[in-house]
């Protein structure tokens, strides 16, 4: 619970049980500081957190017999800023993607070195010969020292979390005149997306609600370094049944710097930012929910359809996932707000990370459409995005107060 928070031990037990506190600084029971009381059968007590620390609320029924001991854990009340700008993305890996196998024509025949090697799309080659490489151009001039020796590289790559190595002789390209490793590689990816948060108190963002994956291999970047810039919407491409739309977006003429990409996970980008950005409808920060506080009902999306303003936007929550542990479908929301739907026909690409909130409280990320009705889809719960950025608002689960 954060400090100040209000909840409910759902007892629903059909006899008498008295719930006692060790300590009563901590919680208090039905607004009272006393050290135990009573609740009856088929009721539920409500607890409410006065200041950090942990407490136990034990459980015994008819005042006897011990049931249940539930643990409350009383954190500081968090807040963020939410966001809702659209951003533009550039990603460069930390290292060289294998996304494709090229032949060569040589005098035996077309052949690719690199699939001879064992090389696969989706790995990332980290060294050749033992050099670090950070940007595609050094491959050329190492592939021509190699060829011209006739010695073959050894290669160093990343294959899922395996490190693994392999020797790879370049092929002569003889029409080009050129030494190839007989592979298409890539180190950077550039997108738009939308921003979810900016904390200002540990100068950090998140954003985009999901990983970034590289377009030809579906294998999630391993960043190296990266940047988030202002970006402009200039056209929505709508939604239709099996086909989702997308948000076309240009980065600003100036390529504001926002923050650095520090990390891409399940729930997104995250990294530095030193202020809140442009275009903001909040100027302080907002409290965060934990994921057992978010409720079927109504709520509302930021987001930007039209150049740089955020709009917020009616949704509806129709369904919330339990979850004690991270994964990335919290929610499934759908669009309501009918200024929406006659833009962009329900959620579409470029939407993803657009904050949800709920009573006054930021609760999660827009995170993918459904293809086959794009006026739903599914939202992760801040709570995940928040560790992800490295901000702890529990360190377990066990403030869960459900005592079933």
């Amino acid at each position: 619970m954060f400090e100040g928070q209000a909840a409910k031990v759902s007892g629903v037990l059909p006899v008498q049980t008295q719930v006692s506190v060790d300590r009563p600084g901590i919680v208090a029971m039905d607004g009272s500081s006393s050290l135990q009381t009573k609740i009856g059968p088929g009721q539920s007590l409500k607890v409410v957190s006065l200041t950090s620390g942990a407490a136990d609320l034990k459980l015994k029924l008819f005042g006897k017999l011990p049931y249940k001991t539930v643990k409350v854990k009383v954190v500081p009340e968090l807040k963020v800023i939410p966001g809702g700008q659209t951003i533009g993305v550039k990603v460069k890996s930390d290292g060289i993607l294998v996304v494709g196998h090229h032949q060569i024509n040589e005098s035996s025949g077309k052949v690719s070195p690199g699939e001879q090697a064992g090389l696969k799309l989706g790995d990332l080659i980290t060294h050749l010969n033992g050099i670090k490489l950070k940007d595609a151009k050094e491959v050329s001039e190492i592939v021509e020292k190699a060829g011209s020796s006739n010695k073959p590289l050894e290669v160093t790559f990343k294959r899922g979390s395996e490190v693994k190595t392999t020797r790879l002789k370049p092929g002569y390209d003889a029409k080009d005149g050129v030494w190839r490793l007989g592979l298409y590689i890539r180190d950077s990816a550039a997108g738009v997306g939308t921003l979810t948060f900016y904390a200002p108190k540990q100068g950090v963002y998140g954003a985009l609600g999901h990983v970034i994956t590289d377009m030809n291999t579906q294998t999630p970047i391993v960043v190296g370094s990266g940047q988030v810039v202002q970006s402009s919407v200039t056209s929505i491409s709508r939604s239709e049944n099996g086909e989702p739309g997308e948000k076309r977006a240009i980065f600003v003429k100036e390529g504001k710097q926002l923050g650095t990409i520090e990390r891409n996970t399940s729930f997104g980008i995250f990294g530095k930012m030193d202020k809140n950005p442009d275009h903001s409808l909040y100027g302080e920060p907002v409290p965060v929910a934990f994921a057992e506080e978010v409720k079927e009902g109504p709520a509302e999306i930021l987001t930007v359809v039209n150049g740089q303003q955020v709009e917020r936007f009616k949704v509806e929550i129709v369904h919330v996932a339990k979850q004690h542990t991270p994964e990335t479908k919290g929610m499934v929301i759908r669009i309501t707000d009918p200024n929406l739907i006659s833009k962009t026909g329900g959620i579409v690409q470029g939407m993803s990370g657009s904050p949800i909130m709920q009573n006054g409280k930021l609760i999660g990320a827009v995170t993918h459409v459904f293809v086959n009705d794009p006026k739903s889809g599914y939202g992760c719960f801040i709570e995940w995005m928040l560790q992800d950025a490295g901000i702890s608002i529990s360190s377990d689960k066990e403030n869960n107060l459900k005592a079933g």
